[in-house]
């Protein structure tokens, strides 16, 4: 009652020198310290309790948060603003840039309710969403039925960044047509209009309340007229995106010929068809780090402890770190834990206990040492010449 975390259910002083006489009456066998030891004992148990489960919560808010903030930045670039690293505009030679958006969509929102759009579009771009992990890109954003993703940054991954597009354009194509249906509507099929373009970019941070990774550049327009000309369920790309993918190898195309675009005039462009067996191939995605969220706390116990340590480092450190360092076993753990909050405990027993010896209670106690040895009496040790001192003749032991 006097560890209580509310004040107002402490016991007064008065309670508490009413209470050691009866106690005393009660531990006349030699057990007093040992008592006093035991609940020492239990609040440490309960107070480690309490730092697993505080533990366990800010885990997972620390989770919440990085997965907002890399919905929003690439995650080379989130890592540089959690270290304090400055991220500085940069210009990339060659990138890869995928636009799409849904034909007759207009048309599907004027027959549809708010909601019905609002599911439909939250279903088909968590399915885009799931097939894009497998790839080397990353999602720049969607505006409505338009959906922006990017290849060759902020990482540049030499000339892969043509085929990671082309064979994420190819899948999202294939799945839309197969297997996903439309909620409401689910006898109409979904047709997807894509574009695809390389060049150059330039990249970075804009915005301090809302940071988004904005590209800048003639690419940038490009890719969108080429989605704007292409057809239904059709990659159309142009000569520099064909030119990066014959050089990597791996792709069907054919030319499609001259096609007027706006603010570009006549270019000759091209369709993606398909993809052999030496295109680039989507890779196996782990488990998404939303996951052991929806687990109890025991078996995320388990998972946190078999794949990550909780480091206890520096806030320049990540609290997670990407290598897997064989966690510290709980018994090694609760072991040091409990040496620390039993020492600190009985440090700040030593004026408490005082009361004892003050409150008649002093009958039958023998002083077992000075208060400054006793902070560097380990625990054990303390019970052990505890018990010894004690013996058959059943004194107590007070701490002077």
């Amino acid at each position: 009652e006097c560890w209580a975390v509310d004040v107002t259910h402490r016991p007064t002083f008065k309670a508490i020198v009413t209470f050691f006489p009866k106690l005393t009456e009660q531990q006349r066998s030699g057990n007093l310290m040992d008592h006093l030891v035991s609940m020492m004992e239990k609040y440490s148990s309960k107070l480690e309790k309490t730092i697993e489960s505080r533990t366990f919560e800010l885990q997972k808010e620390k989770i919440l948060t990085e997965e907002l903030l890399y919905s929003m930045l690439p995650r080379p670039v989130a890592q540089s603003l959690k270290h304090g690293i400055g991220v500085e505009p940069q210009s990339y030679d060659k990138v890869t840039i995928y636009f799409s958006d849904i034909v007759g969509f207009t048309s599907l929102s004027s027959d549809s309710t708010p909601m019905q759009i609002v599911t439909f579009l939250d279903d088909l771009y968590r399915m885009f969403d799931q097939i894009i992990k497998g790839y080397d890109v990353y999602k720049v954003e969607t505006i409505g039925d338009a959906y922006m993703v990017v290849s060759g940054l902020p990482e540049k991954n030499e000339l892969r960044h043509a085929g990671e597009i082309a064979s994420m354009s190819l899948e999202l194509i294939d799945k839309t047509q197969n297997e996903f249906k439309i909620a409401h509507r689910p006898q109409q099929l979904l047709e997807l209009r894509v574009g695809l373009h390389t060049g150059p970019v330039m990249a970075g941070v804009v915005g301090l309340s809302m940071p988004r990774y904005c590209l800048f550049g003639d690419t940038v327009n490009t890719a969108a007229r080429m989605e704007s000309n292409g057809a239904a369920n059709r990659i159309h790309i142009s000569s520099a995106c064909r030119t990066a993918l014959e050089d990597l190898g791996g792709y069907v195309m054919e030319t499609r010929g001259l096609v007027e675009m706006k603010g570009k005039g006549q270019q000759i462009t091209h369709w993606l068809n398909n993809a052999t067996h030496k295109a680039i191939k989507r890779r196996k995605t782990i488990r998404e780090s939303m996951a052991p969220l929806l687990q109890k706390p025991g078996e995320y116990q388990r998972m946190s402890q078999s794949s990550f340590r909780l480091s206890y480092t520096d806030d320049s450190e990540p609290a997670v770190p990407r290598r897997c360092d064989p966690p510290m076993s709980l018994s090694e753990r609760q072991r040091f834990m409990l040496d620390r909050e039993r020492c600190a405990s009985i440090s700040s027993l030593k004026s408490e206990v005082m009361v004892l010896t003050r409150s008649g209670g002093q009958r039958g106690l023998t002083a077992l040492c000075s208060a400054g040895s006793l902070d560097k009496l380990p625990p054990s040790l303390l019970r052990r010449n505890l018990n010894n001192r004690n013996g058959a003749g059943g004194v107590g032991t007070a701490i002077m």
